[in-house]
């Protein structure tokens, strides 16, 4: 059992930056771990165990996914943002070793921050 705390959200005007962080409790080095965004849970990022990140197409060049498995916490860097990525933003996770974008492939869920991008 995985259980995730997301942090880091908050108010940034367009074009500044915000870190977001992922504190996970459990056997979480081996996990994949994944961002999304909205109710919708659209795809933003992901990172698996041994460090290879995949992003959407919208976020790419612009945010960086890292973990940091000693502290069993994984990063989203988030640099140039637009009002589009006001969005509430979840981390997820889970066991499989198959690569995976869909939210329905991720077993555990953090409750969420806020992030607000004014213009």
């Amino acid at each position: 059992q995985v259980q995730l705390v997301e942090s880091g959200g908050g108010l940034v005007q367009a074009g500044g930056s915000l870190r977001l962080s992922c504190a996970a409790s459990g056997l979480f080095s081996r996990y994949r771990i994944g961002w999304f965004r909205q109710a919708e849970r659209e795809f933003v990022a992901r990172i698996n165990w041994s460090g290879n990140r995949v992003y959407a197409d919208s976020v790419k060049g612009r945010f960086t996914i890292s973990r940091d498995n000693a502290k069993n916490t994984v990063y989203l860097q988030m640099n140039t943002l637009k009002p589009e990525d006001t969005a509430v933003y979840y981390c997820a996770a889970d066991q499989s070793a198959t690569p995976s974008s869909a939210p329905a492939d991720y077993d555990y869920w953090g409750q969420g921050t806020q992030v607000t991008v004014s213009s």
